[in-house]
This record gives structure tokens, sequence and C-alpha cells, in this order.
């Protein structure tokens, strides 16, 4: 069972350097949003909490204080600043890195895990008791899981307040308020403003899309990254990968929409990502201290059940790996002679996840086109298609029940049974130790399952030859191998 400490690896040396309040403080004067999501500022004088990089005035150090989260600025009373929206910034990637139940707790409470079973919930799924859970969390962030998902649920609903037209009591559900009450409480507690108040408040942009869109078209969302994004390599995977009736890719080469169906908690969904083009928004060039890094994927959600709407932007998130932290990755793996010409060539690149983490290993066992007859014998076919899109992967259950021999029906049954766990929560020592014990399952599979369903940032490269400098960061260091074209990482 995993314990609560956090990996103490010199990849972290960049975040270290900002764990006092006054190098913290530089961070702030320079406007540095290679921290945005890192840590977040509140200003005593005005009740208002910002990311690094936020555009206004900077305060004087002694009217600052500084938070893990923006959960626990909320907490302490603060409402998220309206200019540089610091509830917007991508998540922290140090909870993709790190194996702890702070990590896994963080996984696990951004997929919707907390609004769908509680703190019990939560709790069970890590192993620990509610007590420990909520302990663990309060000491190292700040905030404990109901706060935390109560600020993720507030951004949720400012984002849907500013750019659709869904009634604000479909809104309060689909960012997963148990009653149109508690959404309105939060919504003042946290942007001091009413539902109407804050949509009225929205961007142009955002009124301008609010206009255009309605609960059939779909909801249309920004993906937020932070630093340079390389998504020209992410589309070709998923292009290459992609299995009939379940997704599609259209559009040429630098202008790509993907799209795939989705199987959600409370129903199915059809999400679609456009590819960024050029240099602006969401190609991400890199961009040093002072200026506004980042930018965005723009996504439309369709959903049976708005309530889905949490855990399908998450899955879209961990498919793109949108929470990926560039500047950290590429200064490591920069660093070694082998792979500084490639992270030159391709700054941001990044390591794929799975939107559906079961969907992820049983097509990396079986590959594409075995996977394809799979959908269509065995698929549940959409109420109503898409285009080409007409089927749910089968679950893992239906699979082993109707091909129950062999690697497949190992792999299925084990999933199904809950003897092998791929949820943003696993723990993933205990999920590669339970995939080895399969029959079938050679090393580069188990590796790729590892790296995909679990978004495991430091799964080794095959081969003898891989230096411990690239921790942890060995599946970039892989996607970098790979996508230089080097003939034995394919």
């Amino acid at each position: 069972m995993s314990d609560f400490r956090q990996p103490q690896t010199s990849a972290w040396r960049r975040l270290d350097r900002v764990t006092d309040e006054t190098s913290r403080y530089e961070a702030v004067r320079s406007r540095d949003g290679r921290f945005d999501g890192v840590f977040f500022f509140a200003v005593e004088t005005t009740g208002i909490y910002c990311r690094p990089s936020c555009p206004a005035v900077t305060p004087r150090q002694h009217n600052v204080r500084f938070f893990t989260t923006a959960a626990a600025a909320q907490g302490a009373g603060f409402r998220a600043c309206r200019r540089c929206r610091p509830d917007a910034v991508p998540g922290s990637a140090e909870w993709n890195v790190r194996a702890d139940v702070v990590g896994r707790a963080m996984r696990l409470i951004a997929d919707g895990v907390v609004d769908r079973e509680g703190v019990a919930g939560l709790a069970a799924r890590l192993g620990y008791s509610a007590r420990q859970v909520q302990r663990q969390l309060t000491a190292e962030l700040g905030a404990g899981p109901v706060a935390l998902a109560r600020a993720q649920r507030a951004h949720t609903a400012r984002v849907l307040l500013q750019t659709t037209a869904l009634p604000v009591t479909e809104i309060a559900f689909a960012a997963g308020f148990a009653s149109v009450r508690q959404f309105n409480d939060t919504i003042r507690a946290v942007y001091a403003a009413t539902p109407s108040e804050l949509r009225a408040a929205a961007p142009r942009s955002g009124r301008a899309s609010r206009r255009r869109a309605t609960p059939t078209a779909g909801i249309p969302l920004r993906l937020a990254h932070r630093g340079p994004y390389q998504a020209g390599p992410v589309f070709d995977l998923l292009e290459r990968e992609a299995v009939p009736g379940v997704e599609e890719m259209s559009g040429p080469p630098g202008a790509r929409t993907y799209r795939r169906t989705l199987r959600l908690p409370y129903g199915t969904g059809i999400a679609a990502v456009d590819e960024p083009g050029g240099t602006a928004r969401g190609s991400g060039r890199a961009a040093g201290a002072g200026s506004h890094p980042g930018g965005w994927l723009d996504a439309r959600i369709h959903l049976t059940d708005p309530r889905d709407l949490t855990t399908a932007v998450q899955r879209l998130r961990r498919l793109f790996d949108l929470d990926a932290d560039p500047y950290a990755v590429d200064e490591r793996l920069g660093a070694d002679p082998r792979l500084a010409p490639l992270v030159t060539a391709r700054p941001g690149l990044r390591s794929p996840g799975a939107a559906d983490p079961e969907e992820l290993a049983v097509r990396a066992l079986v590959g594409r086109e075995e996977a394809a007859r799979l959908v269509q014998r065995y698929g549940k076919t959409l109420d109503a298609p898409c285009g080409s899109l007409t089927h749910l992967f089968p679950d893992p259950a239906v699979l082993a029940g109707a091909e129950p021999h062999g690697p497949l029906g190992a792999l299925t049954a084990a999933l199904a049974d809950g003897a092998l766990r791929l949820d943003p929560g696993a723990d993933r020592d205990a999920a590669e130790t339970a995939l080895h014990a399969l029959p079938g399952l050679d090393g580069r599979t188990v590796a790729e399952i590892r790296t995909r369903a679990l978004s495991d940032p430091d799964v080794a490269p095959p081969g003898p030859d891989v230096p411990d400098s690239w921790r942890p960061w060995r599946s970039y260091a892989l996607a970098h191998l790979r996508a230089a074209g080097e003939p034995e990482y394919r």
C-alpha cells in the first residue's frame, strides 16, 4: 500500500525554489506563468486570490498570503480574481507524479468521485479511513476533500454560466451540486456574485459563444494547458490508433478534429477536440517569465446526463496530458546529451493518457484490428449514433462473459471483478504486479498500460540503457524517442 511520503526527486528542484514566501513573491512580482496552478496568492487588503501570472498591479509583500490550492484560498475567505481567473488554471502536474495517497486522492477528486460517492467512497478507494484522508489532505494542502471538490464544482459552474445557454438549474447539477441552493451559496461565496451576475460578467467572446451554444449542440469548453504544447504528435497518435465506431479523426493535419464516444458514470457522451493550428493559443509557443504561457484546446462535449461533465472533462485532460508541466520535463530531459536535440526540436511534447483506462488495457493487448472486431460484436450501440460514431467500447464484464478464454478473458475478468484496478486513484505498483500475473501480457504491453491507462509519467522505455537521470519523466523520454523515429522504440 502506498505511503504518505512525497517523492524527493531532483526533478522537483524547480518547484523547491518557490517553497519559501520570498521566492514565491518574486514569481508573483515577475508574473511568472510557469507557476500557475503550482501555488496561488491572496491579497488581504482586497480579499481576492490570484494565479502567479495575474496582470494586476503587484501587491505589497506584507499583504500577500500563499496557498497550495484554490480550495485553501477559498476556505480562508478569499474570492477568485475576475481578471486572471485563478480557478481556470491547469491542475498541478505534481498529482500525476506522486504515487502516495495525496496524489491518488487528488486524481480521484478531479474525476468526480467525491461528488458521486462522498468522502467515504474516496477513502474506500484509497484503502484508508475517511479521517486519515481528511487529516492528510488538510495538513498538506490546506483543504479537505469536500473543500477541494467544492472548488472544482464552482469552477465548472462558472465555465458553464459564462460559455453556454444551459438553464441555471441544469448547470447546478451538471457541475456536481446536490441542490440549487447549495449551488447559489457556493457561487456567492467563491465569486462574490450571484449566478446571474456571473453570467452577465462573461467576457465578450464567452457571450458570443453562449449565444451559439445549446444543450443539443454540445457544451463548448476550452481545455487549458500550461506552456508549449506539441499537438501534432498527439493527434498523429490518436489518428493511427482510432478504432472505427468508437473514434474518428477528420480534417487535414494542423486542423484536425478528434471525436470519440465515452462511457460515463451516469450515461454516455461524445467528445470532440480540435487540433490547434499555427502558433497562437493552443500550440503554446514557449514563453518566458513575465509572459502568459500556455493555451487551450477547443472541445465540445455531448452528454446524455449533464452530471457526467466533470468526469468527461478530466478524462479528456488525461488523454491529451493537459496537466503536464513542460518546463520541468524539458529542463530535466534537455540536460541529457542524447535527448537535448529532441527536446529542442519538440518543446512541450506530451505523453498521452487514456479516455477510458480499461478500454486502453484491452486495446494494448489485442491491437487495433481486433479491438474493432470487439466493438462491432460486443459494443453497445448508441441510442443516437453521430456520423461514424456508433458504439461504446464493450465493458470488461461483457467481454469476460463473451470471450472468457485466453489472455483477453483473463484481463477482462480481472478488470470486471476488481482484481485489477486502473481508475485514477489506483496504486500503480499494485496494478503493474496484477498485470504481470496475468497470462499473455509481455513487458511492453504492461509498460504501455501503465504509461497510458494510469497516466504514469515515469515508465522506463524498453532496453537496458535508460539512465536514472531521466526520472521522473521517463515516459516523456520515450515519447521523444518515438517522435524522433528511433525504430527500437516504435
